[in-house]
């Protein structure tokens, strides 16, 4: 655990000072997420997985080592803060000039009050909760999404739903057309 608190608290004091260099590449949602769970695989062993991304999503303009450290972090919350056997699922879609990605679980849902603190560095859901953690996991998701140009942003479910949506974007980047060798030739 303290290898792994000293690690975030480099990576958050990286992402804020600007020191990293995003190495961005056409990346799959799908292959990303894939990567993610098998991650943290022991951590959602209680939990039913389920992907909801649609055949047409394109590829995302991303640093895919970090995209799967925000889905990995997110994944992980959704685990600790749910009772077992409540699924967690990965949707996104294209709205607008933004792919949208949510992480959503039917848990408790998020506690009353401003839910924009939970991404403060050392800020938790639950102060006083025996759930291991110090508050550097959406710190980090939010220093790498907004690297990326986007947003997140957490909340409740609707009623009659509960539990809590964790939403983020990154901007939508056509990708360059792809030439044929022989074409090119011609």
């Amino acid at each position: 655990r303290t290898a792994q608190l000293v690690s975030n608290l480099l990576d958050m004091a990286r992402l804020q000072a600007g020191a990293v260099t995003l190495r961005r590449d056409w990346q799959s949602l799908e292959e990303l997420a894939g990567s993610a769970l098998r991650s943290i695989e022991p951590a959602l062993a209680a939990h039913p997985v389920q992907i909801a991304l649609p055949a047409d999503l394109p590829l995302l303009y991303a640093d895919g080592v970090l995209i799967e450290r925000v889905l990995a972090n997110l994944f992980e919350n959704a685990a600790k803060y749910t009772p077992p056997g409540t699924p967690i699922t990965l949707s996104a879609h294209q709205e607008g000039e933004q792919t949208v990605v949510e992480v959503s679980d039917e848990g408790p849902g998020l506690p009353a009050g401003d839910v924009d603190t939970l991404f403060r560095k050392f800020t938790r859901g639950d102060g006083e909760s025996s759930t291991p953690g110090v508050g550097l996991g959406l710190a980090i998701c939010r220093a790498i999404v907004q690297a990326h140009g986007g947003q997140i942003s957490a909340a409740n479910r609707a009623a009659p739903a509960h539990g809590a949506v964790l939403r983020w974007t990154l901007p939508h980047r056509e990708m360059p057309a792809i030439v044929e060798p022989e074409a090119a030739a011609q």
